[in-house]
Order: structure tokens, then sequence, then C-alpha cells
């Protein structure tokens, strides 16, 4: 097993919710079943010991659950599996730069699926290890009355199932190991933005974080962690409407390293000013191709449109 990525948060939080929702309402895909808000069956925050949070068998459980995507021509991609990409040994014309995608607080939904092909369509082997396959996991948002932060301790599972996906994909045959990306939505941007490696194997060649404002009064979800080495791309909408609170408003920008190609792009105008989910939109999408393509020993294509 790969070394864990274990720290401590402050504090077990009871319910608090100034974090924004890190949510948009959506139905799982069957095949998701258990994997997302809708269908999960919630751990009593009492329930977990520290020893969950980086206990290799709870991790190991997002990875042989994750959505995996590869690409499968220009514009194209195919649905596998870790357990899939594990058995290729053989037969692998090229290695692939890879994306670890970190799912927002609702699990695995639409959404996920439909960022994880637009990456994949453009060329990268993507892998998005499903948090909510703990067997033991507190919920951390509530889609119906759009709270977060539910419990404090996420962040720390989702920083470890990061570390350790980052870690097994590495091993892979047909990944690029000179070319990882971690990425991620909402919280998972924030896990994405925060994550400290543990250990050499643990480091990524960029990060990108949609729909986080890098603000709030829980110092371990505040700023970027980023070594230098390591360029942040950080997405949000003005008037994201779950960070219009008092806690989470603002934006990354004063928490990156403006030497080093990180960017903090905030939309100012039209429908992305108004929006959480910004991977929706074309513009978006093109800001992220680009930003790889800026990053990466990689020709990332034009952006392919999903279809």
């Amino acid at each position: 097993m790969p070394s864990t990525h274990s720290k401590k948060a402050a504090t077990i939080g009871v319910a608090i919710a100034f974090i924004g929702a890190m949510v948009l309402p959506a139905t799982a895909f069957s095949q998701d079943r258990g994997l997302h808000n809708s269908s999960k069956v919630f751990s009593a925050p009492a329930d977990l010991s520290w020893e969950d949070w980086s206990d290799p068998y709870e991790m190991e459980r997002t990875w042989r659950a994750a959505i995996v995507r590869v690409p499968a021509g220009r514009g194209q991609s195919r649905r596998e599996t870790t357990d899939d990409l594990q058995k290729q040994t053989t037969e692998i014309e090229r290695k692939l730069p890879t994306i670890i995608y970190m799912h927002g607080c609702s699990g695995i939904w639409p959404g996920t699926h439909k960022r994880v092909k637009f990456l994949s369509d453009n060329g990268f082997l993507v892998i998005a290890p499903a948090s909510l396959a703990r067997e033991t996991y507190p919920r951390s948002c509530n889609v119906d009355t759009h709270e977060g932060g539910l419990f404090r301790g996420t962040l720390v599972l989702r920083q470890n199932d990061a570390g350790y996906a980052i870690e097994m994909a590495r091993r892979l045959p047909i990944v690029d190991d000179k070319n990882i990306v971690l990425m991620g939505f909402s919280e998972g941007g924030a896990a994405a933005v925060t994550f400290e490696a543990a250990n050499e194997q643990q480091h990524v060649r960029a990060r990108v974080s949609e729909g986080w404002t890098c603000n709030t009064p829980w110092l371990e979800y505040r700023g970027v962690n980023a070594p230098e080495s390591e360029p942040v791309l950080t997405l949000l909408g003005e008037r994201d409407p779950w960070h219009q609170n008092r806690w989470t408003r603002g934006n990354c920008a004063q928490f990156l390293n403006s030497t080093n190609g990180s960017k903090s792009i905030v939309y100012r105008d039209g429908v992305l000013a108004d929006n959480h989910g910004l991977l929706e939109f074309d513009t978006a999408q093109q800001d992220v191709l680009d930003f790889l393509r800026e990053n990466l020993d990689f020709p990332v294509p034009e952006a392919q449109e999903v279809q």
C-alpha cells in the first residue's frame, strides 16, 4: 500500500453551515449507488476514529470505486475501472497525462461524469476517487437545505484520498508520471488547493480548482498549500451563490504564487458570474485547457465538446 497522508483537523465539528454547499442538485447515476448524498448511508461523526481518516483499507475503497475514463481518439473516451488500468501491462502505445479529479461534497453526480468525460475527450486519463465509498463517512453537506461544512474533518479525508490516488496512479504503466494534475470541484477544489504531499510520490505537476474561494475561518481550509513547483488555476463566479456569505466570500488570488504561472480567474460578467458549476460552460473549459497546455509537457488540443 502507498504511504498515507495523515493530518488532524483542529476540531471535529458539529453541524456548521458556513462553508458554501459543495453541490448542485442532481440524481445519482444508477451505477453510482451509494456514492451520492441521495443514496449514501452516512456515519455519525462520533463513529469516526482518527485511524479511519488514513486507513489504507478505506482509501483503497475510494480508489476501487473511482470513476475512470481513458482517451479513445480525438474527442472521444471510454469508461474503465482502476482494476482495468492495473491489468494493462502490455499494448500501451503511449503514457497519458493524468488528472486525479476530486468530486464535490455531494459525491458522484452527473456533473462529475460530464467533467471527467470532457477532460478525457481532450486527451487525459482521468481518475476520480469516490470518497463516499468509504464505509465510515459522515455527511458533509445537506442538499435540501444547501448547507455545507457539516463535518469539519471531511477535508482531511478528502486530502488523504487524493494523496492515495496520486500514488496509486503513479504506479500504473499507462500514466505519464511527469504530468499528473490534481483537480477538484467545490469541496474537491478545496481539497485540491490545500493538499500537502506527504512524500515525493504525491507531488503533481499542477492543480485546478473550480468553485472554491480559498477563504474560510477554518485555518485548515484556508489558502493554498501548493509548492512553487506546482502552479494552481482557480475558477470562480463573482456572484457564486454558495460564496456570498461573510465566511467564504472572496477569491484565491491573494494566496497564489504570481511568478510560477498560477492564475485566479474570476468571472465577473454574464452567466458564469452567477454560477457555482463553471465547467458546464465553454469559456471555463477553454481556460482549463489553456492552463494545462501552458504547464504540462503535453500537446493539449483545443476543447472538444462533450456529446
